[in-house]
């Protein structure tokens, strides 16, 4: 099965393919000739998943799947969130974001966070969502030089460490990628 994933990521494109396999494959953005950034306009990560797979949809006519991400930080009221991306303003650095982060975070003790992934899938002219999350808690400085975004400062419970010092491997299995890409994957080979 070829389906597009409507993302500019290359390291998002790497990561979902490795947890999905052979059994699809799985095109970018640019080789369906989509050089545009893509609307994300949403207040929820459902709103920007969805909005960004429907305008793929319509404007190339393709099935995909599109996703969005946050990072949700108790202390901080859910912040980042939607915005995790564009956190420390535009043009878009992981660097600033968690600079901004790990500093509005300073005069708080609870770290706790989560990471929650919500995939848009659109196949034909049905409509289906996946979800995934894993709760940790944000490291005082950065650990590794893996993965990407946040995952320097995150560390996944039960883990002693960061998801940038995991492989794609041990990240896929427990990230909040991972989970939603593994509902994707059964649901994609039950069809």
């Amino acid at each position: 099965m070829k389906i597009c994933f409507a993302t500019n990521n290359p390291k998002k494109i790497e990561e979902v393919k490795a947890a999905l396999g052979d059994h699809f494959e799985i095109v970018s953005l640019k080789s369906i000739g989509c050089e545009e950034e893509l609307p994300e306009t949403g207040e929820t990560l459902d709103q920007n998943a969805f909005q960004k797979a429907r305008y793929v949809k319509e404007h190339y006519g393709v099935d995909c799947f599109a996703d969005d991400t946050g990072l949700e930080v108790e202390s901080l009221n859910g912040a980042p969130g939607v915005y995790s991306g564009r956190y420390a303003g535009e043009p878009r650095s992981d660097q600033k974001n968690m600079d901004k982060l790990l500093e509005n975070l300073r005069p708080h003790t609870d770290r706790s966070a989560r990471f929650r992934t919500v995939i848009a899938l659109l196949i034909g002219s049905e409509e289906y969502s996946f979800e995934g999350i894993v709760e940790g808690e944000i490291l005082e400085k950065r650990q590794g030089d893996g993965g990407f975004g946040y995952d320097p400062i995150f560390s996944p419970d039960g883990f002693n460490g960061s998801f940038a010092e995991m492989s794609m491997a041990q990240k896929n299995e427990i990230s909040h990628r991972g989970r939603a890409v593994k509902k994707l994957s059964i649901f994609l080979k039950g069809n």
